[in-house]
């Protein structure tokens, strides 16, 4: 039997009018939705220094009762250990395909928006620096932002995307548009007519590519060319998160969108 959820269950990222960047926005909203399809209610917390709280120095992360968890993969085995999943209907190979998309849109979406953020030379300037280091005083936030461009730079040249240009990063990230638009079809969902984490982590990152406004439209373009994955955006919006003005995605990334407007 599902275990009851505690009331005070909490949700922690960065500030979203001032300091949170496209990829934790992202992680952000996955972790949302997937909360809501569960219907599992969650408040919303604004922290400057939420990175530094976090177990895995990743956020978000959830507080429930006395257990603390980062990162939407840990966050779907703890709630299933719950007993609230949306993926037990699905068998196993249709499991191991979810699963195979997941790593699809960890590996280039997310790596793509890191590129973007920490590797660009004028959106780490104009955006990055300004947003990252925003709550602390002058010269911690430039420390602070250097660090964290010296350990992103240096993972992307573990996993060989250092030397990549903008151009190739966009296409990769429109070759991942491509094979998710064509899994999804004319399906509401991934996997037909129910929601499963895919469609959180899907939907928290077109959602937020969508809605945030960068030095240039390219990034948000690459997805506008996918009329079923614009739609599924605006589907999940109306259903999980319309009418719930105060932790809204919208209002969260359009917040974050007028923030970052040049």
């Amino acid at each position: 039997a599902a275990e009851p959820w505690p009331e005070n269950a909490a949700l922690y990222q960065q500030l979203k009018e001032d300091q949170i960047l496209l990829s934790d926005n992202a992680s952000s909203l996955a972790v949302q939705a997937f909360l809501q399809m569960c219907n599992l209610p969650i408040r919303v917390i604004c922290r400057a220094n939420a990175e530094y709280m976090s177990p895995s120095g990743k956020v978000p992360f959830i507080h429930v009762g006395n257990q603390v968890v980062s990162e939407l993969g840990p966050i779907v085995q703890f709630v299933k250990a719950k007993g609230h999943s949306l993926s037990d209907g699905l068998d196993e190979v249709q499991k191991a395909e979810m699963k195979a998309y997941m790593e699809l849109v960890n590996n280039m979406l997310l790596t793509a928006e890191l590129y973007l953020q920490w590797c660009d030379d004028v959106t780490v300037e104009e955006i990055t620096h300004p947003r990252y280091g925003s709550p602390y005083p002058w010269p911690l936030n430039r420390i602070l932002s250097y660090q964290k461009q010296w350990e992103v730079r240096r993972k992307m040249k573990a996993i060989g995307w250092a030397g990549k240009t903008l151009e190739q990063v966009l296409e990769d990230v429109d070759q991942c548009c491509h094979a998710l638009s064509q899994r999804l079809g004319t399906q509401p969902y991934f996997f037909n007519k129910q929601p499963t984490e895919l469609d959180a982590l899907v939907f928290g990152h077109l959602f937020t590519i969508l809605t945030t406004q960068l030095i240039t439209d390219e990034l948000s373009e690459k997805v506008k060319n996918y009329s079923n994955l614009t739609a599924f955006c605006r589907r999940i919006e109306q259903q999980y998160f319309e009418g719930q003005e105060r932790d809204s995605a919208a209002i969260a990334a359009r917040s974050s969108k007028r923030s970052l407007l040049r």
